[in-house]
């Protein structure tokens, strides 16, 4: 009946956040994705900068995905703490 198996995802492995204050003129944006590495592990791909703009990237290699998805959600909190949604 099926041909693929699709198992439903209940970490996160891409979010994107904004932070946006017209009074202080900050447009500022967050991406964060886990990604697959050559080795067997995962790399946390994050993004960010000022909306429209290029921005800058950082790689982050981690042993599995598990503990990227760990790093994800721990950035992502302190984020929120800052203002970003």
């Amino acid at each position: 009946m099926f041909d693929t198996i699709s198992q439903l995802e209940i970490f996160p492995t891409d979010l994107q956040m904004r932070r946006v204050d017209p009074a202080r003129n900050m447009r500022r944006f967050y991406r964060m994705s886990i990604q697959p590495d050559l080795f067997g592990g995962a790399s946390l791909v994050r993004e960010w900068g000022r909306i429209g703009y290029r921005g800058q990237m950082m790689i982050e290699p981690h042993a599995d995905e598990g503990q990227a998805v760990t790093a994800l959600m721990k950035l992502a909190r302190m984020k929120q703490r800052r203002g970003y949604a």
